[in-house]
């Protein structure tokens, strides 16, 4: 039997997903437990490097980037990055039930949302064209579509850098983000360069000779670096639950946008597949917005601040309890 490409892709992104996901839930099992033992991570203590449970967090995490790795190099970015959606899902149902963070009814919707997405994206998904040599690839990436769209793309990620990010990275959650969006746009073009290479090496047909294959290497370390380094910054400025859809959502139809003018993934596809492709993206995007949107409001609802705190002031020791005055605070917006 006869596997294509685009399932073996699929399955690839599927298991990078699962171990993605699932690996969220042990390495916060594996924190839990050293929390116990010592300093907790979240005020700067290192115990959770101790912690075998912890480790094997990690573990399924890079098995997870590096099957997402190979996914690019069989399936299409329209197919692979949207996927990556499941690994919301699937960490959000282990946390409901090994982690006793329940799952709301509308973070249930926002998780059919993304199947229901994910799977019409998988019908109409466009086959795979593989290119037979670096030196393909490289025609692909020195065609005048996109060029324009690398030259649009540092422009905006300098003035992001130069000016923006100085005034109002602190501010305002876009800017940082538009940085690791771009650049991961790029970043997701140069490794399935890389991929290809590989895989055409390991075939017998050598690329390591060629200097593009360098090229794209560099290109890829340089924005993951840039990347990682302004994704930090995002999280360190603002709330996980704001950073995580919009910086999903940006990276996702940035990397589908670079990749449809390089690889031409739409190429030969009618009007109609790729509409339900862009329906399924947008629906996919919307199950994801309504999950984190979910979570966060179950964390203002059950934080620390959002508790009553009530006391008894005493405007005369002889009157009765009854009769005296008590000061009672219900919102969170009065703990400063």
């Amino acid at each position: 039997m006869v596997v294509s490409d685009n399932t073996k892709g699929l399955i690839l992104a599927v298991l990078s997903s699962t171990f993605i996901g699932s690996s969220f839930i042990v390495k916060k099992k594996g924190l839990k437990r050293a929390a116990l033992f010592g300093t907790s991570a979240g005020v700067g203590g290192y115990t959770y490097l101790l912690e075998p449970l912890w480790w094997a967090g990690m573990v399924m995490m890079i098995v997870g980037e590096v099957a997402n790795f190979v996914a690019y190099v069989f399936a299409p970015a329209v197919l692979v990055t949207p996927l990556g959606a499941l690994s919301i899902i699937i960490s959000a149902i282990l946390a409901h039930f090994s982690l006793n963070e329940r799952l709301q009814k509308m973070g249930v919707l926002g998780c059919v949302s993304c199947i229901v997405g994910s799977v019409v994206i998988v019908i109409h998904a466009p086959q795979e064209q593989t290119p037979n040599s670096i030196e393909e690839i490289w025609k692909l990436a020195t065609q005048p579509a996109f060029l324009i769209y690398v030259a649009a793309t540092l422009s905006i990620v300098l003035a992001l850098v130069l000016h923006f990010e100085p005034h109002y990275g602190q501010t305002n959650v876009l800017v940082n983000l538009g940085i690791c969006s771009l650049m991961g746009s790029l970043t997701v073009v140069s490794i399935k360069a890389i991929g290809i290479a590989i895989k055409l090496t390991l075939e017998g047909v050598s690329q390591v000779a060629y200097p593009q294959t360098w090229f794209f290497l560099t290109v890829a370390t340089v924005s993951v670096i840039t990347q990682l380094n302004y994704l930090n910054k995002a999280l360190d400025t603002f709330n996980t639950s704001i950073v995580s859809p919009i910086y999903y959502v940006m990276f996702t139809t940035l990397t589908i946008a670079a990749n449809a003018i390089m690889f031409k993934d739409w190429s030969g596809q009618d009007v109609g597949s790729i509409a339900s492709e862009i329906c399924g993206f947008i629906t996919v995007l919307s199950g994801t917005v309504i999950l984190h949107a979910t979570r966060e409001e179950e964390e203002q609802s059950t934080g620390p601040d959002a508790g009553t705190l009530t006391w008894y002031v005493s405007g005369d020791p002889v009157k009765a309890i009854n009769d005296d005055h008590f000061i009672i605070l219900r919102s969170s917006d009065y703990f400063a």
